[in-house]
């Protein structure tokens, strides 16, 4: 009974240590999509130069979600051999790893989180942080050797599988500092004036907004020439020209997690004074528009053509009642003779006069070149 009761407990090993490091790894993603960048170091990660916490994040979220997803593979069927062991055991040594990392980084940096759930996990290393990542480490070394897992019958052994994950996730939570931090954002919002949001995702939604689209055709510069922060409000400068005068344009971002409100304004950089936008300020067209442009052999950089206006409308045809007179053709002298008609092209042809009393005897008079013709077939 108790060799049962053991081995149950080390089945739900498994399941439970895939769904730890999948929410592990899902929160290191949120943080990572809501920051917009991987150079901020959280975790052991801060224990790396800054030219290295980049790769280091990315090869630990790679190895953490390989061995979640190995874990689920090799559970049932495939969950015997050495191909099932090497998993779990790669999955132990993750574990003990990380516990080895957050002792050093307790002894080095003591204001450093751990990092192991993203924002959540801000609070200092401490001894329940350390004995969670322990308890996992032995949890992997437990899984190894175990035959592949079986669905549990709809009895008693269903209700003590619930049990024993009822009794490892309570621990858990004891032992997770991320616990409390997750009930107090539940439970309060703070306001915007202490509100923390990095400059980083101040300057990614900005980039994304379509002020920043609007305005970027004025804008010189990559990188902002000021940033400060007035209570709800980030404040953003660019360098800017307009004409011949150089400007500034000032971005307003309201500190929002998510689509915050942006307000502009143009502004003189010798004098200060407001400046009104120009009518032309339109957004930067891409590298790839402007060279595709030059390639063609065009003259100037390539433009989208804009809607053409509205030609006037024709005016009315007459009515049955007012007919126009019949238009009279233009009389040539004999001999002379007419430009070439072409009814395509809308060129009339004008009709020549036979001399009153022609001389049957008489030659004809001599033909005009073709190159004296008054008009040309290429009109």
């Amino acid at each position: 009974m108790l060799g049962h009761v053991v081995l149950e407990v080390r089945e739900a090993q498994v399941p439970l240590l895939s769904v730890m490091i999948l929410g592990g790894c899902t929160a290191k993603l949120a943080r990572v999509l809501r920051v917009g960048s991987l150079d901020a170091g959280l975790g052991p990660t801060a224990l790396f130069p800054l030219r290295l916490r980049r790769p280091v994040a990315i090869v630990t979220c790679a190895v953490e979600f390989s061995c979640a997803i190995g874990l689920i593979v090799t559970a049932g069927r495939l969950g015997r051999g050495e191909v099932a062991n090497s998993v779990r055991l790669v999955t132990s040594l993750l574990f003990l790893v990380a516990t080895c990392a957050l002792l050093e980084l307790r002894t080095s940096r003591p204001d450093a989180g751990c990092g192991c759930f993203g924002d959540f996990s801000t609070t200092p290393v401490s001894r329940r942080t350390l004995t969670r990542s322990a308890f996992f480490a032995a949890a992997a070394l437990a899984t190894i050797g175990l035959p592949p897992l079986q669905a549990p019958h709809p009895s008693l052994d269903a209700a003590r599988l619930l049990g024993i994950f009822a009794v490892e996730f309570l621990v858990i939570a004891a032992l997770s500092p991320e616990v409390g931090e997750a009930l107090v954002r539940l439970g309060y919002t703070e306001p915007c004036e202490l509100r923390r949001l990095p400059a980083v995702r101040t300057l990614t939604a900005l980039r994304r907004s379509g002020q920043w689209r609007r305005r970027s055709g004025l804008i010189t510069s990559e990188l902002p020439a000021d940033m400060w922060r007035e209570l709800c409000w980030r404040y953003v400068v660019f360098p800017a020209r307009l004409g011949d005068r150089e400007a500034e344009i000032v971005f307003a971002v309201y500190l929002r997690p998510h689509r915050p409100v942006i307000h502009t304004a143009l502004v003189d950089s010798e004098t200060g004074d407001v400046l009104p936008w120009p009518a032309t300020a339109g957004r930067r067209l891409p590298h790839w528009l402007l060279v595709s442009g030059h390639a063609l052999g065009l003259r100037r950089p390539f433009r989208p053509r804009r809607a053409s206006r509205a030609r006037p409308a024709r005016p009315a045809a007459p009515r049955p009642g007012n007919r126009l007179p019949a238009p009279r053709w233009p009389q040539v002298p004999a001999g002379l003779l007419a430009a070439p008609t072409d009814p395509g092209r809308g060129i009339p042809a004008l009709r020549m006069d036979s001399p009153s009393h022609p001389d049957p005897n008489s030659a004809p008079p001599p033909r005009a070149p073709r190159d004296d013709m008054p008009f040309s077939r290429d009109l």
